[in-house]
């Protein structure tokens, strides 16, 4: 049994597919179907079932990844232990982070870090949805907001301050809510990946809810800046899309009896994995390049 068929398995179960595995692993589909062939020889099981529309695991398959993975994990651990008592830092990792956040913020914070280590081999997933870390692989998940998944243990990296504004063209024809209330009869632009259209509100005697008339929803905070300033209607964002917009005029803060619920630029990575020196090390640059108060607040 080769230790590269173990592996090549566990990034195929965990993709979910013969072609997304080979795309993680740099590998041709081929070489990537051929490895998981030869395990499958060795073992004298069938691991997977393939059909020309999906892959799905066989009864043997689903009781092997389990230590398959942990064997992959540790492995790679050993490896970059060795590393680490060197003084490297080396080995794959696997992080997914938004995409407007992504473009604009952790991609210009990355690069020195990457040119710094050379032997980190960094796969960035942008993608707005809410992924499940564990079970998608993922070394650690960089988000904004709220953590709503207790199998993470979370590592604060930046506070994220969000702001309710409209375009002046929307303010001067609907007029500026002063109030919750006022706010209510408004139209709204929304990300879907929060739930439902509410706004959240700290008050004195805890979380408020408003519920904002649906102008739009979307599952991209680029769009939902480019939505309000069009003048859909409004929007609480987080500071560092809209930020550039409110000093350009092209939105305007509204500013209410009360204040959006404080909310944090986080990196989690899945509970019970030991967090890797390389991902501390990573945590710890983005901190630093963000700063505190972040540097698109200071601005």
């Amino acid at each position: 049994m080769k230790l590269d068929g173990v592996a090549t398995f566990v990034a195929v179960a965990e993709a979910g597919s013969i072609s997304e595995a080979a795309r993680r692993l740099s590998l041709s589909k081929s070489v990537v179907s051929e490895r998981v062939a030869e395990l499958e020889r060795s073992l004298g099981a069938t691991l997977l079932h393939r059909t020309t529309r999906k892959l799905s695991l066989t009864e043997d398959g689903a009781a092997f990844l389990e230590r398959a993975a942990r064997i992959t994990r540790d492995v790679e651990a050993a490896m970059a232990d060795l590393a680490e008592r060197r003084g490297e830092l080396v080995g794959p990792l696997r992080i997914s982070a938004p995409v407007a956040f992504g473009h604009l913020h952790l991609g210009p914070a990355i690069y020195p870090f990457l040119r710094r280590h050379p032997r980190i081999e960094l796969t960035l997933d942008l993608n707005d949805r809410r992924v499940d870390a564990a079970a998608e692989g993922f070394d650690a998940v960089v988000r904004n907001g709220v953590i709503a998944d207790n199998r993470l243990v979370a590592w604060r990296l930046a506070p994220s301050r969000r702001l309710l504004v409209a375009a002046p063209d929307y303010i001067a024809a609907y007029g500026t809510p002063k109030t919750m209330a006022d706010l209510e009869r408004h139209r709204g632009v929304f990300y879907t990946n929060r739930g439902a259209a509410d706004w959240h509100f700290a008050t004195g005697d805890g979380t408020v809810s408003v519920r904002g008339q649906v102008g739009l929803r979307v599952n991209n905070g680029n769009m939902m800046r480019d939505a309000c300033i069009a003048g859909l209607g409004i929007a609480l964002m987080p500071s560092f899309i809209i930020g550039d917009a409110i000093r350009a005029g092209a939105l305007i803060q509204i500013q209410l009896d009360v204040s959006p619920l404080p909310e944090w630029i986080y990196m989690a990575h899945p509970e019970g994995r030991r967090a890797s020196a390389k991902l501390r090390a990573l945590a710890d640059c983005l901190r630093a390049a963000f700063g505190d108060p972040p540097y698109w607040d200071a601005a």
